[in-house]
């Protein structure tokens, strides 16, 4: 369909741009495939292999400090009970005088210390490390992924992610892995400690590992689904929270505390719910399991009195016999501790894999035009989702190169979303955006061709620092002096009278300057940057009418005094805008 386009200064007629306004997709989370997560963990580990590593060699030493402690312990007290019956290997029956024990046991303390105090360093050391690498993979890769994916995604439940799942995932692989591994090592040693000693007490003892084994698969499953539903809780709190306290002066001018003050209680009442059960269902399990491990404690504790009174065995082996009793349960035990927490690795891993699929925009190097650049529409077609109306429909229209075009149209028309084309922060669902030059060349709207433009964004979009800082975001290599004019031509010379001047603080979204002020240091910051296309996006909604016209004059009188003249398009309701274009689109709503 197409409709008249008005031109200022103009009679030429061209197709129009319709549309509809965004639409946000919700996100179902999917479950991931066990090998899925696991080939993606092998990932990470590769990233965080050096403090995974060492960490496992410290689990391994450990154990070994801890068998020779129990060595050294029935050397000690075989010593001091004169006993020196031998019914088993020699190799654990060297006999020490009481002073030689006792030497040994306080060298193996020291190694412990040690060994404990170097693990600890080497944590806070590396961990860090560790979890700041990870948390900026996934952070850059969501600044380069495709716009769409990022906006369709609550920023809590994304912030959720990149704080405590990346925190999660590290310190399982950097950390509960490796003792695992240790747990696993510990449980085979004392195994074949126990074993070398009484065969048939170290029998009994481990005959608890195949129930163990039948009930972790069922244990597993069902706290893997628990721990999601928690995660996905905790991440919807998160969002009323940073979404209620961006927002708390819209929420108390509309007297809505208590309704906002409801909602969070709601989901805290849900998220508590739901630890109650998973804590229920944990804390049953173990009680399970404990049952089974005091089981064989008692029988480890008979075994070894009864054969104490035969006289087959020494006091000290049977102190031996008790402490390898719970070198094998700790780590059933311990590995009771560890699966909650590698259960909701994966939970994590599943959140931020999800993340990592968003698809990334496509890399390149930048195209820029040396010249004047026009912008071309041929025949485009774009909806936010292709189930609903659609926003533009056969749109083409030609920017020229040097031109000054105002775009009009009610709300939902479609004027963001042709310069989000133009950003090529979107793709057209049919035909073509392009960028032309003075010289023939052109490009398809890429990330490429972004270097050529300069936008300014409605609303607010200063950050948290200083107004340097914040110019400095528009180009990091300008100097005070190009900053001052770039602040001229954006009627901020408010700046200069400020206490700290460009050096003073501002909060988040420019708290301590007014919208005026922060609309105009956005401008500025947009100037600093060098590009033939300026997009102003209702960039000067929040400026009284004359501010606008002295800031529209200099943009175009200072445009004038450039070698290539750049080319301006204004999203706009202003009839102030409107009359220093050099010609104007309307476009219309569409009704799908």
């Amino acid at each position: 369909m197409n409709k008249d386009l008005h031109k200022s200064n103009s009679n030429s007629t061209s197709p129009s741009l319709k549309g509809r306004g965004l639409g946000g997709e919700s996100v179902v989370p999917g479950s991931k495939s066990t090998l899925a997560i696991l080939r993606w963990f092998l990932r990470i580990f590769r990233q965080v292999k050096l403090q995974a590593l060492i960490n496992a060699v410290s689990g391994i030493l450990r154990v070994a400090l801890d068998f020779a402690f129990i060595w050294a312990t029935k050397q000690a007290i075989d010593a001091a009970t004169s006993s020196t019956h031998v019914t088993t290997s020699s190799l654990l029956h060297i006999h020490f005088s009481l002073f030689d024990a006792g030497l040994v046991l306080v060298l193996i303390m020291l190694a412990q210390l040690a060994l404990g105090y170097a693990g600890r360093w080497i944590a806070a050391l590396l961990g860090v490390g560790a979890q700041n690498r990870m948390q900026r993979h996934i952070f850059d890769h969501l600044l380069r992924s495709e716009w769409r994916g990022i906006e369709a995604r609550h920023s809590g439940d994304t912030l959720n992610r990149l704080v405590t799942d990346t925190s999660t995932v590290v310190h399982v692989v950097t950390d509960t892995v490796p003792q695992a591994l240790a747990v696993v090592v510990r449980l085979v040693a004392a195994f074949f400690f126990l074993f070398a000693m009484d065969a048939t007490l170290a029998l009994v003892v481990v005959v608890i590992l195949p129930l163990f084994i039948a009930l972790s698969k069922l244990y597993v499953n069902r706290m893997r689904a628990i721990t999601r539903e928690v995660r996905q809780t905790d991440s919807r709190i998160q969002s009323t929270l940073q979404e209620s306290l961006q927002h708390r002066m819209v929420i108390k001018t509309l007297e809505r505390m208590q309704t906002i003050s409801d909602m969070l209680a709601g989901e805290q009442a849900q998220l508590r719910h739901q630890v109650r059960r998973r804590t229920l269902f944990s804390t049953t399990s173990n009680l399970v399991l404990n049952v089974g491990f005091g089981a064989a404690y008692l029988f480890t504790f008979l075994w070894s009195a009864y054969q104490l009174s035969l006289g087959v065995i020494t006091f000290g082996m049977m102190t031996a016999f008790i402490q390898l009793c719970g070198q094998i349960q700790g780590p059933f035990r311990e590995l009771t501790r560890f699966i909650p927490a590698i259960i909701s690795s994966f939970t994590a891993a599943e959140r931020l894999m999800e993340l990592e699929e968003m698809p990334l925009e496509e890399e390149g190097q930048p195209i820029r035009f040396a010249d004047g650049v026009g912008i071309r529409f041929d025949h485009v077609d774009f909806a936010y989702d292709l189930r609903k109306r659609p926003v533009l429909c056969g749109a083409s229209y030609d920017f020229p190169p040097g031109s000054t075009t105002a775009i009009l149209g009610e709300t939902g028309a479609g004027k963001t979303t042709l310069v989000r084309l133009i950003l090529a922060l979107i793709q057209p669902d049919r035909g073509r955006v392009e960028l032309y030059g003075t010289d023939g060349r052109t490009a398809t709207a890429s990330a490429q061709t972004r270097c050529n433009l300069v936008y300014v964004p409605q609303g607010n979009t200063l950050f948290s620092g200083t107004l340097r800082w914040n110019l400095q975001m528009g180009n990091p290599q300008a100097t005070d002096a190009e900053m001052r004019r770039a602040l001229r031509l954006a009627c901020a010379d408010f700046v200069a009278s400020l206490p700290g001047g460009l050096d003073t603080r501002i909060g988040e979204g420019g708290t301590g300057l007014s919208e005026g002020q922060a609309q105009r240091i956005a401008i500025a910051r947009a100037l600093l940057r060098s590009g033939s296309v300026l997009l102003l996006d209702e960039a000067t909604s929040a400026l009284d009418q004359d501010t606008e016209q002295r800031l529209l004059q200099n943009l175009i009188g200072y445009h004038q005094t450039l070698s290539v003249k750049p080319t301006l398009i204004c999203i706009t309701h202003r009839p102030a805008v409107v009359a220093h274009c050099t010609q104007t689109i309307v476009l219309e709503r569409q009704e799908g």
